[in-house]
């Protein structure tokens, strides 16, 4: 639970609040208009879910052997810290790189996160995943909003001149907290976790992981649980994952000042930490797919009512609404998940759980991203992603609570 505390400071300052901004006037400064560099965050965004969709299920796959699963937990998690602390360094001028060392942090962030995940089944039995994972989302609630607050403190402060720093350096040194933030708290999950779950080495581990991604990849429709699970989930978390990564950039297109999206988004992380935690507990009442349904239902009035929002009101509300259920729907889909798969083979089968997920946030950012440049209106992106929350709850249907599953 403590590396939700530690990676939670990547997902709220930099997948959706500073680094948004920081790009974004990047970009008026270049001249380039809000519709193409919202687009052009977009297809980043994609690019680097792509690459961590392609690799996952071999990574996955890997780490299921004894003894691999942390040593690429490790490797992911170095590549997202150490590049999330190199775009306090990318020159301003240079907004394709900026994209470029944005999108390398991205693969090491979701690289980790597939290992991370997969570790669930070795830290607790089943009838307390949602809760564990639950809690785990709302502790990062908690954590992330530490460095947050520091972070806004240095860009409002540089912002009215108490401090006599540029904003934009301050956004730079936010960037640097994060990754200081991310590494000091996931040392508990490095010295502490372990892999008890796994298969015994092939003595080629590389042909033999491929070979098992065929194979899997072959049957996987004979998991017929998790084949349907997979399908419902790419489609409703493609829409909560482009609303998480997408919404500051609407935010300014909307003309919300950089300083309120700040204060909008940092009072979304608190009202979000209890929602998390109690959606763990009412699914143990209510079971974890009923409280997936509520979770996208809310989704599916979040983007009805983002295209007819005008105000910065109207934000605060949509906000609240998306602050309900974020970590609710995200923890309960990895946990019911969890339940699912074959645990010695839970990296693999998470790795396409990834690849699902991933590929479904490629064609969100891509969905949005065009539909905004056809329409010069963001907001009809935004709403073309109710389609995808109702069929995502449709196939959803078919899917029986982990406890009746079969293979």
């Amino acid at each position: 639970m403590m590396y939700d505390w530690a990676n939670s400071a990547y997902s709220i300052i930099i997948t959706t609040a500073l680094f948004p901004l920081f790009y974004k006037q990047v970009a008026t400064n270049a001249g380039i208009a809000n519709s193409d560099s919202t687009a052009y965050l977009g297809y980043a965004v994609a690019a680097a879910t792509f690459i961590v969709a392609l690799i996952g299920p071999v990574l996955g796959s890997l780490a299921d052997y004894q003894g691999l699963k942390k040593k690429f937990f490790f490797l992911f998690f170095a590549i997202g810290s150490l590049s999330t602390a190199a775009l306090a360094f990318v020159p301003e001028g240079n907004g394709i790189f900026l994209l470029i060392v944005y999108a390398i942090t991205a693969v090491g962030f979701h690289g980790a996160n597939i290992f991370y995940d997969a570790f669930l089944v070795d830290v607790t039995p089943e009838k307390r995943m949602d809760q564990i994972s639950s809690r785990g989302f709302g502790l990062g609630y908690i954590g992330s909003t530490i460095p947050f607050m520091v972070s806004i403190a240095l860009v409002l402060l540089s912002d009215k001149g108490v401090i006599p720093l540029p904003t934009m350096i301050s956004m730079r040194l936010a960037f640097i907290i994060t990754a200081i933030w991310w590494i000091v708290f996931t040392v508990p999950m490095l010295r502490n976790v372990i892999q008890i779950h796994s298969i015994p080495r092939d003595p080629n581990i590389i042909k033999g992981s491929f070979k098992r991604v065929v194979t899997t990849f072959k049957d996987i429709r004979k998991y017929r649980n998790v084949f349907f699970f997979l399908v419902a989930y790419f489609f409703y978390i493609d829409g909560v994952g482009t609303i998480i990564s997408m919404s500051t950039a609407y935010g300014t297109d909307l003309g919300i000042s950089p300083t309120t999206l700040l204060i909008i988004l940092f009072v979304t992380q608190v009202v979000a930490a209890p929602f998390a935690i109690i959606y763990g507990r009412l699914s143990q009442r209510f079971t974890g797919k009923k409280m997936l349904y509520v979770g996208i239902f809310v989704y599916i009035i979040v983007c009805i009512y983002a295209f007819f929002m005008k105000t910065e009101t109207d934000f605060w509300i949509l906000a609240m609404l998306v602050a309900t259920s974020q970590g609710g729907i995200q923890a309960l889909s990895r946990s019911y998940f969890a339940k699912l798969v074959p645990k010695e083979k839970s990296n693999e089968f998470f790795g396409f759980y990834n690849i699902f997920g991933k590929f479904a946030s490629v064609m969100g950012p891509l969905l949005v991203a065009v539909t905004s440049q056809l329409t010069g209106n963001s907001a009809y992106g935004v709403f073309s992603l109710v389609i995808l929350f109702i069929i995502g709850i449709t196939v959803l249907k078919f899917v029986p609570e982990p406890g009746l599953k079969s293979t």
